[in-house]
Formats: C-alpha cells, sequence, structure tokens
C-alpha cells in the first residue's frame, strides 16, 4: 500500500466536504433517493444498494487526493479518516455526514416506546 504523506487533517476535511458534495449534485441526490426509496429503511438492502453508490462517488473523489482507485484506495482512505477523526472531531463530524448516505436511521426503541 502506497502511503500519502501529505494527508492531514486540512486534507482531510477538504476531501469529505469534496464528498459531501458529489453526493449533493442533483444526479446523485435522485440516483441515490431513487434507491433508497427502494430499500426502505433495512440495513441489509441498503448496504447492497445504496454502500456501492456512495463507494463509488466516494472513489471518484479521493483519486483526486492520491489515493488509488478501488478497494485500497477506499480502505486506505477509510483508515485515515478513522485516526485523525480521533483527534478532530470536525473531521468526525464530516464522516458522519457522509455515513449517513447509506446508514439508514436508527430509531432507539425508548423513543418508540414513549410514542
Amino acid at each position: 500500500m502506497t502511503s500519502i504523506p501529505d494527508f492531514t487533517a486540512e486534507t482531510a476535511k477538504a476531501a469529505l466536504t469534496d464528498i459531501l458534495a458529489a453526493l449533493n449534485t442533483p444526479q446523485n441526490i435522485q440516483k441515490l433517493a431513487e434507491v433508497k426509496e427502494n430499500s426502505g429503511n433495512e440495513m441489509l438492502k441498503m448496504m447492497q444498494f445504496v454502500f456501492p453508490i456512495v463507494t463509488q462517488i466516494q472513489m471518484d473523489v479521493i483519486k483526486n487526493y492520491g489515493f488509488l482507485e478501488g478497494r485500497e484506495g477506499t480502505v486506505q482512505f477509510a483508515q485515515l479518516i478513522r485516526t485523525l477523526e480521533r483527534e478532530d472531531p470536525e473531521i468526525a463530524q464530516l464522516h458522519s455526514q457522509v455515513r449517513s448516505y447509506f446508514l439508514p436511521s436508527i430509531t432507539s426503541p425508548s423513543v418508540e416506546a414513549s410514542l
């Protein structure tokens, strides 16, 4: 695995911001909305249909930051982000926003019980 020596917290924020911008293009919003609607709130379907689209969009962005295309680059990016988000709450927040595209919202049982 090649290293990305200049991948700093600032670069991570820029990459995550670019990923969010790419996810929010009209074309991708429509594509993700259709797939999410077909998946319902089922985790398995979300991971089967939504996750690959989000991952492809992410791969298209991170190659601009020196990551290899494909699985290796995606895994390396995720590892670096996980390391950096422990030290930087802004990175953690941005990463959480990206994850929200493919993780269904989970309601707490206690909240449902109180309704």
